[in-house]
């Protein structure tokens, strides 16, 4: 959840990030602040894979979201769920007019715990979707299916696009 601090704010915030052309394909991608630079590069033919590709880059993008969403909402309940895992397989394929698109992302997240160990799960895997600022985004453009797992792989929630 990139809002958790503001989840009640009703203004506006520009998340700004800055690329520059290193070479080919690569592009240094700049976050400001502390955080680190990265190097984004297409795979090959195209580029040289040196670094994460824009389609890599937004599925993190959706599993970090998708993590951080429920690891807040649990939390909120003053809920351990560490360590929380998630992986993001993105489906790319051509369009109508032969352009290649992401068609569909699917989401697993699992619980570092058994589900048996926390409270408010239920409430908690009903909602925290809701709040996770870049899968709402992109399931306007996308169906982003999302499956939550416990430690002993019991399936909490059904893949709901």
């Amino acid at each position: 959840m990139t809002d958790a601090a503001s989840a009640h704010d009703t203004a506006s915030t520009t998340v700004s990030v800055t690329l520059s052309q290193q070479q080919d394909f690569q592009f240094r991608i700049a976050f400001g602040g502390h955080a680190p630079d990265l190097l984004g590069d297409e795979p090959a033919p195209l580029g040289q894979g040196a670094g994460p590709s824009p389609v890599q880059m937004l599925a993190a993008a959706v599993g970090n979201c998708l993590s951080d969403s429920l690891l807040f909402a649990l939390r909120k309940f003053k809920q351990a769920p560490e360590p929380i895992t998630c992986t993001v397989q993105a489906e790319v394929g051509r369009n109508s007019e032969g352009r290649l698109r992401v068609l569909g992302m699917q989401a697993q997240l699992t619980l570092g715990v058994p589900a048996a160990s926390l409270e408010h799960l239920e409430r908690v895997l009903s909602t925290f979707e809701g709040y996770c600022t870049v899968t709402q985004s992109v399931r306007q453009g996308f169906p982003v299916a999302i499956t939550v797992r416990d430690a002993t792989g019991q399936v909490l929630t059904p893949a709901a696009a």
